[in-house]
């Protein structure tokens, strides 16, 4: 029977098992773990939230190939009061760079929230500076490239600060803190690819 594991990755930690220098890995969290068991897809060593780590090969193939397109939605604190402008601009897509080539990324929802959603603090916190505001928005991108929210709120003048994957498809990271994990079973597939 496949293994499924939803986990909350915490900031600077690299999403695979093997060492690299002296930076955490999931083998710091996962010490047990079959070893048939990888994560599926990446964040960035600096950015947290959910990865799904399971030995099923065929949801694997699901959820990165790109023409499945399913929802990943991140809540990503900027530098700056964001304006309706920008939101309006990451909805319609942004022209970044890719491996060095112009691309223009696919439509995606994008809303300001009103107020920080429910996180625990980052450790070490977001540098703060007292003339500087910070907004966090919502952003659901149905393709994954390399640090493309990043890439997608520098282009329109807002540099992220904080990213958090909160969701893939209806599943989220809820109830699970930084560093910990949830075993679940293959009812996830229902809500991994729920439009």
């Amino acid at each position: 029977m496949p293994e499924y594991f939803i986990f909350h990755k915490p900031f600077q930690v690299l999403s695979q098992f093997s060492a690299e220098g002296n930076k955490k890995t999931l083998s710091d969290f996962f010490p047990h773990i079959s070893k048939n068991i990888y994560p599926v897809g990446r964040l960035d060593f600096d950015s947290e939230g959910m990865l799904l780590l399971t030995d099923d090969k065929s949801l694997t193939h699901q959820l990165l190939d790109p023409s499945f397109a399913h929802p990943r939605s991140y809540w990503v604190q900027v530098e700056g009061q964001i304006t309706s402008n920008a939101i309006g601009q990451l909805g319609q897509g942004v022209s970044i760079s890719i491996d060095g080539e112009k691309y223009r990324t696919k439509k995606a929802a994008a809303i300001i929230l009103n107020e920080q959603p429910d996180v625990a603090e980052r450790n070490p916190p977001v540098r703060f500076r007292k003339n500087i505001p910070t907004s966090w928005i919502s952003l659901t991108l149905t393709e994954g490239k390399n640090r493309q929210v990043r890439k997608m709120t520098a282009a329109t003048g807002y540099p992220t600060l904080r990213l958090i994957r909160y969701a893939i498809g209806r599943l989220t990271i809820e109830g699970i803190s930084p560093g910990s994990y949830k075993q679940v079973d293959a009812s996830i597939k229902e809500l991994l690819f729920a439009k």
